[in-house]
């Protein structure tokens, strides 16, 4: 760590997708030590953001992928680790004691960087929501014994977690979750029956990654923010309200005991996001633009359509069940998603996969480690892809 900084150094896990890029630009814009990256597959892009960051240790989740940027990188003395045990042997690396690893990985296969970053002790900046998606009873309970904050990098928990300063937890009445309702906000069942990938990868306010676009038309990643919400603040699902809010403004709100409402605004950007993680409680220079609330001139706010996306009504369902159930929506979700991505499915079909996969594997709520996770999560995505051969092909 830079002692006249106060931040911390990094490592940045899913380095090449949006949140990764974000980071990478925080730390750049603040001078931050970046000291890891991780991605997936994109070789060329880790070599750059490595020579830029000057980084000691690399990894790809891919293992041909680790081969070329071994060979990318063959001049420098940049260590490249490959796969996942490679990505969790990378995060126990120890740094330095202020180091806070930013986890922005893409799906469940976040979840034992999650792990080890809490087994190493290491400050927590997640982005992966699927991690406590998947298992939030386990990690949360690892943080307690090892005494770690998760600080939450999506925009709504940031939020939230920025408002809990204004009371205590046990104080919370209702957490306020908004949402920009997709590019299909409006639209009936009918009228998503012949929704392309194209159109549903066109976000009315953020830019991300394709999955995770697919997962907002759906509402299926508010869904799993219910249930990221209900692990990370300790409420009940009753207690997490969503609301509907097209401007992008007010990122999510907290109603206290007394009936007031503390909400956390500013203009849609990631990286104020990330900053906040890394600065807590402290706050610095902005990075992102200033939110002129004139110039908008109205917030406007309302309730989902759960009877048309399904998906939102089934997360509450699967969290109040608990177990393995929301990793078991979350498996078989990823699976549809990519169906639909590849043109196998129909936009509806998204929501018949998962619902007909997570009613099938209703006996996942009975779990007793977290072995059993990563068990149901095969069954899931078996069983999903069987329920693909039934679906309806795309036009």
């Amino acid at each position: 760590m830079n002692v006249n900084s106060i931040y911390p150094s990094m490592t940045v896990l899913g380095s090449t997708g949006s949140v990764g890029e974000q980071a990478i630009d925080v730390a750049v814009k603040n001078n931050i030590t970046v000291n890891a990256l991780c991605a997936h597959k994109n070789a060329k892009r880790v070599e750059q953001q490595a020579r830029q960051l000057g980084v000691k240790v690399c990894a790809m989740a891919d293992p041909d992928a680790a081969k070329e940027l071994r060979l990318r990188l063959a001049d420098t003395d940049i260590k490249v680790y490959s796969g996942t045990e490679g990505i969790c042997e990378m995060i126990a690396i120890p740094f330095d004691a202020e180091e806070v690893v930013v986890n922005s990985v893409i799906g469940e296969a976040g979840l034992l960087p999650t792990l080890s970053t809490l087994r190493a002790g290491k400050k927590l900046a997640l982005a992966n929501k699927e991690s406590l998606v998947c298992a939030g009873e386990f990690v949360m309970k690892l943080a307690r014994e090892k005494n770690l904050e998760i600080l939450p990098v999506d925009s709504e928990h940031s939020a939230i977690f920025q408002a809990l300063r204004s009371g205590a937890p046990k104080e919370i009445k209702k957490i306020l979750l908004t949402a920009s309702g997709g590019p299909f906000y409006g639209y009936t069942k009918e009228q998503l029956a012949d929704i392309t990938p194209e159109r549903a990868l066109a976000h009315p306010t953020w830019s991300m990654g394709a999955k995770i676009t697919i997962d907002s038309a759906t509402l299926m990643n508010k869904g799993f923010e219910i249930i990221e919400a209900v692990h990370l603040f300790d409420v009940a699902p009753s207690q997490v309200e969503v609301l509907v809010h097209r401007e992008s403004i007010m990122h999510s709100a907290i109603e206290y005991i007394d009936n007031s409402v503390i909400a956390q605004m500013s203009s849609p950007d990631m990286r104020l996001c990330v900053q906040y993680a890394l600065t807590h409680p402290r706050r610095t220079e902005a990075v992102i633009p200033t939110l002129d609330l004139a110039s908008i001139g109205r917030l406007t706010f309302a309730k989902p359509d759960t009877d048309t996306f399904i998906l939102l009504k089934l997360a509450t369902e699967a969290i109040a069940m608990g177990g393995a159930v929301p990793a078991v929506v979350n498996a078989a979700n990823e699976v549809a998603v990519a169906a639909f991505l590849g043109k196998q499915i129909t936009f509806p079909g998204i929501m018949e996969v998962v619902t007909n996969t997570t009613h099938a594997l209703s006996d996942a709520a009975h779990i007793s480690s977290i072995d059993d996770i990563f068990e149901f999560d095969t069954a899931a995505r078996a069983l999903a892809n069987e329920q693909l051969k039934k679906q309806k092909k795309p036009l």
